[in-house]
């Protein structure tokens, strides 16, 4: 049920009043237009939360990426968490995980013909993903994890928010995870709430839309994870011996390891097919060590005799897949679980619809065609 994840300590309210009297102070200045918000022509498209992680930013930037690929060309451009580079990194390729970060890392490899970039200043990011010495043929750029990045105001702001942590109900940090009051969510275009049942009801869908209270010029969906099949991490192969999830027992163990944000959500639906799960929890982006990954060893052998089977996500595959300390033995037990969004109640259409129609209307073809035109009449 919706807020079933939302835990608040009350002994941290003070300092969430002094972290929110900064925030405040930010977003004035920046609606006052004393700290500059810069736009560009090209389509800019973020994609972002209010909450500190874990509200699937990442299935939904490869959504975006898979329907705007097949028209234009498109460029990503992330902070890169963690990474052990600075400035403005282009990937390539062969670029390793630690220059860039797991999650640009893994959206790289998924789809190879995308511009995939990093930089903390992002203004100074899409400047040189816009550059014709560096990226000339790119059309639209997706905004990762930037929706508190506001010296650049993109033209589409995308707002997720976790079915499980709905921001009404949660709070400031550190007390709560909001990273900035509620009414934040007034800059966004779009709202999407995530991980949402497979079978929500009607009056839920009308609970949460009037609980979100939104202005008529924002649009909310609704969104769903669906995974895709068990795949042998490390596997390059044209046909991998990967499993579905329905494959696997009542009886059949499984420790889930993860690193990342939230991993509630998955450990619930792994439950539905299997009642033996145990886990191995690591804080997001974590960086594994030999110590780590003697643990998970000795984590799997302790589970016992029987078919048992490892199952980790893809941004924490980018992490062990080639690690040095990563026994060959565990690693044939270890399973990648790909998954992805689906939009509920027929939106897809709608969304898509907004999305492309956006990018269309302001590619810099029509902003040129748009320029010409007024200089003849």
């Amino acid at each position: 049920m919706e807020g079933d994840f939302i835990k608040i300590n009350k002994w941290f309210y003070p300092f969430s009043f002094l972290y929110g009297m900064g925030v405040n102070l930010r977003n004035q200045l920046f609606d006052w237009s004393i700290l500059p918000s810069k736009s560009f022509n090209v389509p800019v498209i973020c994609i972002g939360n209010i909450t500190v992680g874990g509200t699937g930013k990442t299935p939904h930037t490869e959504y975006l990426i898979k329907l705007l690929q097949k028209e234009f060309q498109v460029a990503v451009l992330s902070r890169g968490y963690k990474r052990k580079s600075k400035g403005f990194v282009l990937a390539t390729p062969d670029t390793p995980m630690t220059a860039i970060g797991d999650e640009p890392y893994q959206m790289k490899q998924k789809f190879p013909n995308v511009h995939v970039a990093v930089d903390a200043d992002r203004r100074n990011g899409i400047e040189q993903l816009c550059s014709p010495h560096i990226t000339p043929e790119v059309e639209v750029v997706l905004l990762d994890d930037a929706y508190q990045h506001r010296y650049v105001k993109p033209g589409i702001n995308i707002l997720l928010v976790d079915y499980h942590r709905m921001i009404g109900e949660d709070v400031l940090l550190p007390a709560g995870r909001l990273r900035e009051p509620e009414r934040g969510k007034n800059r966004a275009n779009i709202v999407i709430v995530t991980k949402c049942p497979h079978d929500m009801k009607p009056m839920d869908y009308r609970i949460i839309s009037k609980q979100m209270g939104l202005y008529p010029y924002q649009k909310l969906y609704f969104s769903t994870l669906v995974y895709g099949k068990l795949t042998p991490l490390g596997h390059k192969g044209e046909e991998p011996a990967t499993r579905q999830l329905a494959s696997l027992e009542k009886d059949e163990k499984v420790l889930l390891l993860t690193g990342i944000a939230s991993p509630k959500q998955l450990l619930q639906d792994l439950a539905l097919y299997t009642q033996h799960i145990e886990t191995a929890t690591f804080p997001d982006h974590h960086a594994f060590t030999a110590k780590d990954m003697a643990n998970i060893k000795r984590r799997f052998e302790q589970m016992g005799e029987g078919k048992k089977i490892i199952i980790t996500t893809e941004k924490d595959a980018t992490r062990l897949n080639g690690h040095p300390h990563l026994d060959e033995t565990l690693k044939a037990a270890i399973y990648t679980l790909p998954v992805e969004i689906e939009f509920l109640q027929n939106q897809q259409e709608s969304f898509n619809k907004n999305i492309t129609g956006y990018v269309k209307a302001n590619s810099r073809n029509s902003i040129l065609h748009k320029v010409t035109d007024n200089h003849r009449t």
